[in-house]
């Protein structure tokens, strides 16, 4: 082999190593994965039998639990790199249409490249909210916040480890646009990490799950505190599993409280 072709090798090699993350992807088992270091949840999620194996569990929650369907639409908050829409892809279980919103700019243009382009009821959507610890620079979130969707469109919003790194504040912010957002019998399924007999909200406390590092790690509530949030946003915790996912969180299952009227659906003010 000449030189030459030697060089050329080498600078393809070097140019798909620099490429943005969002423009490449990893091949398993015939399904475009994101690049390992676009994967959220910690370093086992670098394996790909393993994102793939979590991936495929919480499509089966949908499904089996939640009761997603054919003809279901289905919002992710907090949908990163598309881990979940692969797991119903890869688990060939369809919807009627899904909605995946991030505030990760690069994750939304990988889910768009790699997902939407072959799967035209897949949709992605960045939001430009304010996160201390993953878009510090992002806009402050106040009481008009809302998700650039209809009032009552969704059967299912779902949301996997978003609320175990979110504020009270913004808590509140996300869980009244979901009442909005959701239809009457729709549910929400979401994750946060949840003890009793401790403060109503701790910020990266001590001697908890694991050692915490830099702004809003980990946000841990009291149970009660947590449930009287939801109930004030027009929800009632329909079923509440202590410590079962990831990192000790708990899994909690939410559906709208009936004949509450304060949560009449209301269009978007855009």
């Amino acid at each position: 082999m000449s030189i030459a072709a030697v060089a050329s090798g080498f600078a393809s090699w070097v140019a798909r190593l620099v490429r943005p993350p969002e423009t490449r992807c990893v091949r398993f088992q015939g399904h475009a994965l994101p690049p390992r270091g676009l994967r959220y949840c910690g370093a086992d999620f670098r394996n790909d039998a393993y994102f793939v194996q979590s991936a495929v569990k919480e499509a089966e929650r949908l499904k089996k639990v939640l009761g997603l369907g054919p003809a279901s639409r289905l919002l992710e908050v907090g949908c990163g790199p598309g881990r979940t829409a692969i797991g119903l892809l890869y688990a060939s279980i369809p919807v009627g249409r899904y909605d995946g919103v991030d505030i990760d700019r690069r994750a939304i243009e990988w889910c768009r490249t790699f997902i939407s382009r072959s799967h035209p009821e897949y949709h992605f959507w960045t939001v430009d909210a304010k996160h201390e610890r993953y878009n510090p620079h992002g806009t402050e979130m106040t009481t008009t916040f809302s998700l650039p969707f209809d009032a009552g469109v969704f059967d299912i919003i779902y949301l996997h480890s978003v609320f175990a790194n979110m504020s009270e504040k913004d808590v509140r912010i996300y869980t009244r646009e979901f009442r909005r957002l959701l239809s009457p019998r729709g549910r929400v399924f979401l994750t946060a990490f949840v003890e009793e007999g401790v403060p109503p909200v701790t910020v990266n406390p001590e001697n908890y799950v694991m050692q915490c590092r830099g702004p809003l790690h980990i946000v841990r509530y009291k149970k009660g505190h947590l449930f009287s949030i939801f109930e004030s946003c027009g929800f009632e915790v329909e079923r509440f599993d202590h410590g079962t996912e990831l990192d000790r969180q708990s899994g909690i299952y939410l559906r709208p409280l009936s004949n509450d009227r304060r949560f009449a659906p209301r269009s978007a003010p855009w």
